[in-house]
């Protein structure tokens, strides 16, 4: 029995840029509606459904936050969130109103499938896998177990927490305000040299390096996301492709 391909919304006013989306996603094997104003990917999602929405922030008739409010209403459909802007405080805002990740204008196309794919896998039932393993980190969520090559590794409550926070959310970033909140609870979100501590600690246990880490990247500012799998990488040269403006 075969499946069906999964269905993206490109809600992207600016002309060539939701034509490229479009090209290269169907590419991919994946089904694309493409379309200009936040009214139109409304209505594509109440007629058609998504099972997936990139949607760009600044639209002609309504902000992209608008819409994504509305999509929350009815549906916990993966939204990324799409825009020329980097300013932090955007991306958090962006992300605590219940967008799943955000990219910022210019990215890498290699950059925009792994985003994709890690998403789509969130919200199909493949998500719901029992453990993550890249052929050296192996994180069994059924049984708490981590290791490392065949060799077990000995974290304390704290540090499996966050770690397993992580790899349930895979590939996609985890807000610090989301990361404190669950771990230490509610009045602890401003406190982030909490969180500090404790991924330094996690890191050190893993041997990955702060600096050129090969699992748990940092989005400066936002969060953190976990990567497990090859597909994850994006390299220099895939990289060097952008969609531009």
């Amino acid at each position: 029995m075969s499946t069906r391909p999964a269905n993206i919304l490109v809600v992207e006013d600016e002309p060539e840029l939701r034509g490229v989306l479009a090209r290269v996603l169907r590419s991919q094997g994946y089904t694309v509606d493409a379309v200009a104003t936040g009214r139109e990917g409304l209505d594509t999602i109440a007629s058609r459904g998504a099972s997936l929405v990139l949607l760009d922030i600044g639209l002609p008739d309504m902000s992209g936050t608008e819409v994504l409010a509305r999509i929350r209403r009815d549906a916990p459909t993966p939204v990324i969130m799409v825009s020329v802007y980097s300013d932090e405080a955007e991306k958090v805002a962006a992300l605590d109103a219940g967008a799943n990740d955000y990219i910022t204008k210019p990215f890498g196309v290699q950059e925009l499938l792994a985003r994709v794919r890690a998403n789509l896998r969130q919200w199909h039932p493949v998500a719901q896998r029992s453990f993550l393993d890249d052929g050296y980190l192996r994180i069994d969520l059924a049984n708490r177990i981590v290791t490392l090559g065949n060799e077990p590794v000995t974290l304390t409550p704290k540090e499996y927490a966050l770690l397993a926070m992580l790899a349930r959310n895979a590939g996609v970033v985890v807000t610090q305000s989301r990361l404190l909140r669950e771990l230490w609870g509610p009045t602890y979100e401003q406190d982030t040299h909490y969180l500090r501590i404790l991924v330094a600690k996690l890191r050190q246990k893993l041997g990955d390096d702060a600096n050129a880490p090969r699992w748990i990247l940092t989005e400066p500012g936002v969060g953190l996301r976990l990567r497990v799998g090859a597909e994850e990488v994006v390299s220099h040269a895939d990289a060097s492709a952008r969609l531009m403006l």
